[in-house]
């Protein structure tokens, strides 16, 4: 592993320039950092960005060939499989995905590197934590990715081999836009109130005193009788029961301080903006949300996000010939796990018509896969609408006279009505 992050760039993009090195040409402008502000030490980001991350992680990644001749086909290849649900040796799928979509929350880019074989066939997956990205191209144009790491080093790889989810893509040609200048103010908020409410917590704990003597007196006489006033009076424990007693040689007064805590009402608003950057509400949070706000905060945040998943995995992990011979990737969420019983109850129409297999749903019911439960059934009265017309023309003639006989004969029975006649 530590080898594979030392490896230098020159050597693999010397191949793509005839064996000479080749010679950058950074773009200006064209940078990513991420932010260093600390955003993921505060316990409302964290928060905030948490059912998303979750979510994220809980989507299970299937490898789909559509082909017209061979049929549709799911995971047909297991080196396929392997990858999407275990990417590299120190991380399961699901942590890799939620490794990456909190980069995407915190810093709106979220990098994944491709390890390819000697064929160029995807080996292994990494989410990059960088510090920065850089876009480089070289004189043939194809586009470079420089990432700067924790520990200072740097790694340069083709932007081919580079699995890359953005948000707000506007200015950049690149990358998506930083969320620090629109956030940071917000924050600083949020912060000075939490130092207030800290500061106010300690000095209502001090209580302060002022001992005013009558007569002149050497310093350490007022250090002495200061502390002996502390000790005999402001004890923890003390035998006046808290009544303190002084002559006229010296005045006491309380000092009460006086600090400044930002009420609530300006605290919730603040909140309540940073709710809205990342497009939640305190239900979602709290996880106090009905079937109907979660399925409006999945198809706003989430569901977006699968969509990007599927198109730059594609992409990233097959070639456009294996693409053209319908190859792809899917990242399916069962979104139902929160829905009411009520409402999977009703999914067992799905399951009668074939649209939904029974572990499917018995999935959604938290039950475990029974045997032959991942082949489709259906209801006999929900055949193809053409059944009995196919049927009918692969009889001989004499038997589609007969049998066109016997339903002329029923269709006027139950239109004569069963007094009329009784059929044959």
């Amino acid at each position: 592993m530590k080898k594979f992050w030392k490896r230098e760039p020159t050597k693999k993009a010397e191949q793509t320039t005839g064996g000479s090195i080749i010679k950058m040409i950074t773009m200006t402008g064209d940078f990513f950092y991420a932010w260093n502000g600390k955003l993921y030490e505060s316990d409302i980001v964290r928060a905030c960005i948490r059912p998303k991350v979750k979510a994220i992680g809980k989507l299970t990644g299937k490898h789909i060939r559509d082909d017209p001749n061979g049929g549709l086909k799911v995971n047909p290849e297991a080196n396929i499989r392997f990858l999407l649900s275990d990417p590299n040796p120190y991380m399961t799928a699901q942590q890799m995905q939620e490794k990456v979509a909190t980069q995407l929350c915190l810093n709106n880019n979220a990098f994944i590197l491709i390890v390819r074989d000697e064929n160029g066939k995807p080996m292994q997956l990494y989410p990059v934590p960088c510090i920065s990205a850089e876009a480089k191209y070289n004189d043939a144009g194809e586009l470079f990715l420089k990432f700067l790491y924790r520990n200072g080093k740097s790694g340069t790889f083709r932007y081919s081999d580079i699995i890359h989810l953005k948000h707000d893509y506007n200015e950049d040609d690149i990358f998506g836009s930083s969320p620090a200048p629109a956030i940071t103010s917000m924050m600083e908020v949020i912060g000075t109130i939490d130092h207030g409410i800290i500061q106010a917590i300690k000095n209502s704990g001090v209580v302060r005193w002022l001992l005013t003597f009558n007569s002149s007196m050497r310093d350490e006489d007022i250090k002495k009788n200061v502390e002996k006033f502390v000790d005999n009076y402001l004890a923890v424990e003390t035998d006046t029961f808290g009544a303190a007693g002084v002559d006229a040689k010296a005045n006491v007064q309380r000092i009460e301080p006086k600090d400044y805590v930002p009420n609530a009402a300006q605290t919730d608003r603040t909140i309540d903006r940073i709710y809205s950057f990342f497009n939640t509400n305190k239900k979602i949070i709290q996880s106090q949300y009905t079937e109907d706000e979660w399925n409006a905060y999945y198809e706003a945040e989430i569901e977006p996000e699968v969509l990007q998943m599927h198109q730059t995995y594609t992409t990233g992990i097959f070639t456009r010939k294996e693409r053209g011979f319908g190859n792809r990737i899917v990242f399916e969420a069962n979104n139902l796990q929160c829905a009411s019983l009520t409402t999977k109850l009703n999914f067992q129409a799905m399951v009668d018509r074939g649209a939904m297999l029974p572990n499917e749903w018995r999935a959604t019911m938290n039950m475990a896969p029974i045997p032959g439960g991942d082949e489709p059934i259906r209801r006999l009265d929900t055949q193809v609408v053409n059944l009995v017309k196919d049927a009918l023309n692969k009889m001989d003639k004499e038997n589609y006279v007969v049998m066109a006989g016997v339903i002329t004969r029923l269709l006027d029975y139950t239109e004569g009505g069963a007094g009329d006649e009784t059929p044959d």
